[in-house]
């Protein structure tokens, strides 16, 4: 009989430690104490990728043991062991690397060549088939009120032809809340999710600095990286603002493999200030523009990991102005170069979220990688409640 409940409590043990577990961890700045944003976790048994927050924060679920890789630009790598976790929130101390060389780079070779060849080669690394599980979300913004909002777990199927790629797009779950008006501007329409995919992946943002009459346009400085060694920072400003060359880039990337791992484009305030305003009904005046995308370099896997887009802008109607505001994100959850079996009624047409019917099986945004914060939970269920 004792070894009848012996055995009993040894599978109800196994049963349970079988069981999904959902964890929350932290990143900080072990000097500063502040929290870390867009670090990269890295669930080793599922290789799951997720990103941390505003808050420094990531939730994930897993089943049995795994350990966990931490990793920012700026700050050393922490592996941590599972034993270690805990099911509460677990804080993760990164800690910054100390170079401190961020002096101008000397080369015998112009800056924009240096470009066209590390653009080029990270072209062809991307330009691979393979697919992106990736966790995409919108909010808008209409005259400084949040109006719409929606997020989707959606997965893209890459191809190359002629060395650029396409891609493929199946949704696997979204939802969409809020109300908007119909006649306001196609933008509030969500973006075109296989456009953005890949303006990433083929670099189409680089077009103009490529251009050899770019050299009389821009100023290219080139920088050692404040905090890391492997990296250097090209710096790309438009030498005359009056023109319509107003956008400010920032590359950062590694010398060696000539890979980019960061790239954020935006164009300043002051830089703003000093346009005219249209005034044709239906232009568009910007107030805000920024661009940023980091790319992850996993043995000889190189993807798109995430990126963040905001874009402001007035726009002219006959009897009014109104301010509208869309802040996109894309989060890659996982990379496998296996590919998609779907019918071609199952591809997502569409291309954007925006009023597709709401299909939602689980609570995958609590799992998606990106982790809403506190703020961010009260405006989605404040717009919820408006449907």
């Amino acid at each position: 009989m004792k070894k009848l409940i012996l055995l009993f409590f040894v599978f109800f043990s196994v049963t349970i430690f079988a069981q999904d577990t959902e964890y929350s961890i932290v990143v900080k700045d072990i000097e500063t104490q502040l929290p870390i944003q867009n670090a990269t976790v890295v669930i080793m048994k599922t290789k799951q990728i997720l990103i941390s927050n505003q808050e420094g924060k990531v939730t994930f679920i897993v089943n049995g043991a795994s350990n966990v890789q931490v990793s920012e630009t700026n700050y050393e790598d922490v592996t941590i062991r599972w034993a270690a976790l805990k099911e509460n929130e677990f804080v993760v101390y990164l800690k910054n690397k100390d170079n401190k060389l961020d002096e101008i780079v000397v080369s015998t070779e112009a800056p924009q060549k240096i470009l066209q060849k590390i653009v080029s080669n990270s072209m062809k690394n991307l330009a691979m088939p393979y697919r992106l599980k990736v966790y995409v979300r919108e909010f808008f913004m209409l005259d400084n009120k949040y109006s719409y909002y929606n997020d989707g777990l959606v997965n893209f199927q890459f191809a190359v032809n002629q060395k650029k790629v396409s891609t493929t797009l199946l949704v696997e779950q979204n939802r969409s809340y809020g109300l908007l008006e119909t006649d306001v501007s196609a933008d509030l329409k969500g973006y075109n999710l296989n456009d953005i995919m890949e303006n990433y992946t083929n670099l189409k943002y680089f077009e103009p600095l490529l251009d050899p009459k770019a050299k009389k346009e821009y100023d290219f400085i080139i920088r050692g990286h404040a905090t890391n060694k492997d990296y250097y920072v090209m710096t790309v400003t438009p030498l005359n603002k009056s023109k319509e060359t107003v956008d400010n880039f920032e590359i950062i990337y590694d010398p060696e493999k000539k890979l980019i791992f960061e790239f954020s484009i935006n164009v300043l305030p002051g830089t703003i200030a000093e346009t005219v305003d249209k005034t044709a009904i239906g232009s568009k005046n910007i107030t805000r523009s920024v661009i940023k995308v980091n790319y992850r370099l996993d043995g000889l896997d190189y993807y798109v990991l995430s990126s963040n887009e905001e874009i402001a802008y007035d726009l002219i109607l006959k009897d009014q102005v109104k301010n509208i505001q869309v802040r996109n994100n894309f989060i890659t959850t996982n990379f496998n170069k296996q590919k998609f079996t779907y019918n071609d009624s199952d591809v997502f047409k569409d291309k954007t979220l925006f009023n597709k019917q709401n299909k939602i099986l689980t609570n995958y945004w609590n799992i998606s990688g990106f982790t809403a914060t506190e703020e961010e939970k009260g405006l989605i269920n404040a717009l919820e409640f408006k449907m």
